[in-house]
């Protein structure tokens, strides 16, 4: 099954501004939620501009991978 229908992005933006004018204290949240037990999955506190770049990578492996290659190519990623 693809990973797209079994899990769900959420972020969290600690600011009202763009990525690129953020100050460097700023952290945006990033979570990768399992929509059938609510759990999240993953978990990552990061400043804008790298959270920018995981949040595409994110999406673009959500939409290509099946669940559990999607799982095991981001639990490097968890720490």
């Amino acid at each position: 099954m693809k990973a797209r229908l079994l899990y769900q992005l959420k972020v969290t933006r600690r600011g009202r501004g763009p990525a690129f004018l953020a100050g460097p204290e700023r952290l945006d949240r990033v979570e990768v939620v399992d929509l059938q037990s609510g759990e999240v999955l993953y978990l990552w506190d990061l400043p804008p501009r790298h959270a920018s770049r995981v949040l595409r990578a994110l999406r673009e492996d959500l939409s290509t991978m099946e669940a559990e290659e999607f799982v095991e190519a981001w639990r490097h990623a968890e720490g």
